[in-house]
């Protein structure tokens, strides 16, 4: 980080470090450095991808309440920390198999699984809706927590393929029974939305005072495939994965590092288009009915996308987080294709014992896949509380993403 010098009521301050966790512990140092006797007017901070840009006080003297109300907001920014504390997840009843598959579209066991590492995937039918997934890994989530539903300050529900067009976090708020009527509302970023959601959840814990936040990771990427297009409709599943993040002392930070990106420009890659029906015109009112087309993919040019931003982000998200090399416990990421998860532990020399995937049984399950998989390594007992979890999310958009965690 190159050295910067910022003029803070009259005292230079210069810092030469780079920050060895998400928000840099530099504050509480120049705090200290005012004279109680000098106001403080305003305390601008802005935050991105691990650290405090700038820091711009004026010199304008005001009370002392004022002074100490100043401080006590800074402090909170320095030493709240935030961690994981319980996740739950939930899929539908209906299997199908390769096997099944086969039965409506040229394919077979053989070749779905040596391109894909897919066997089986879960496919929303009957009653069943996203929505009630979302619930039920929910309830799990804060069971495991040991929150009640009331004590619950946000809920961010991660999904690109909603029961409703304007959103379901507000139908999960009501479902489980968040009295103080919480802040909820949805984040759509495709597969890479678990990992925005926590990025967001960890700033309105550090930032905003929050103390519970739920995020839900839940998607029914079947109501979009294409079924008979053998080489989208073998990759997706349907499920949904819930987290509770918790505020703590910044000594008990679980989040240790973020990178996130986007590029408009690769979103013709992965794409499911709102289209005009036959015979409608923007030119006639009032329009016809509308509705999206099937997900259409270049299954070649994502997969070049992910195996060349995905360690590369990780390595950065490590780096501001402070560790070095693969030194950490587990590798999980968006389970989307085997041979991409191979290809980036390759890349960051991580052993297969040490990555998270459970691939074959749900299929590409979009922003439900980590929350999905990091549940049942935890309910298995692979992970255990003090591991440290380097995640990665990627798809369309595009976006990509990763974080550095610890479990509890």
């Amino acid at each position: 980080m190159a050295n910067t010098t910022q003029i803070l009521g009259g005292f230079g301050i210069t810092r030469t470090q780079t920050p060895t966790s998400y928000f840099t512990r530099a504050v509480p140092i120049l705090r200290r450095r005012f004279s109680p006797s000098i106001g403080i007017q305003r305390v601008e901070c802005s935050f991105f991808a691990g650290t405090i840009n700038s820091i711009t006080c004026s010199t304008t003297f005001k009370g002392a309440d004022e002074l100490s109300l100043s401080q006590s907001q800074l402090s909170r920014l320095v030493n709240t920390g935030c961690k994981l504390v319980g996740c739950g997840s939930a899929v539908p009843s209906l299997n199908v198999s390769n096997d099944d598959l086969a039965k409506i579209v040229d394919t077979n066991d053989e070749w779905i699984s040596v391109r894909t590492g897919i066997r089986n995937r879960r496919v929303l039918s009957g009653k069943e809706n996203l929505t009630g997934l979302a619930i039920e890994a929910s309830r799990k989530a804060l069971e495991m927590a040991e929150v009640n539903p009331k004590d619950v300050d946000l809920i961010l529900m991660c999904s690109s393929t909603g029961d409703d067009c304007f959103g379901g976090a507000t139908l999960i708020q009501k479902a489980l029974g968040c009295k103080s009527n919480p802040l909820a509302f949805d984040i759509t970023a495709a597969c890479s939305g678990f990992l925005l959601g926590l990025f967001s959840a960890s700033c309105y814990i550090k930032a905003g005072g929050f103390k519970n936040v739920l995020v839900i990771g839940a998607d029914a990427v079947s109501r979009f495939v294409d079924w008979t297009d053998r080489g989208s409709c073998i990759l997706f599943g349907d499920a949904a994965g819930a987290v509770l993040m918790q505020a703590c002392d910044i000594g008990e930070d679980g989040l240790f590092g973020f990178d996130l990106h986007s590029d408009g420009d690769g979103k013709r890659h992965l794409i499911a288009p709102f289209i005009e029906n036959e015979g409608s015109s923007t030119s006639h009112f009032p329009p016809k009915g509308s509705s999206y087309s099937c997900l259409k993919m270049n299954g070649i040019e994502i997969f070049k996308f992910a195996v060349r931003v995905v360690p590369q982000s990780i390595e950065a998200a490590l780096e501001r987080a402070g560790f070095t090399g693969s030194n950490f416990d587990w590798l999980l990421l968006h389970q989307a294709n085997q041979r991409i998860i191979d290809a980036v532990a390759t890349r960051l020399e991580v052993p297969s014992e040490r990555v998270i995937s459970n691939l074959a049984n749900y299929g590409n399950t979009s922003a439900a896949s980590i929350p999905l998989a990091l549940d049942e390594a935890v309910r298995s007992g692979k992970v255990q509380a003090g591991h440290v979890i380097a995640a990665a999310g990627f798809g369309a958009g595009l976006t990509w993403g990763s974080a550095i965690l610890r479990w509890r």
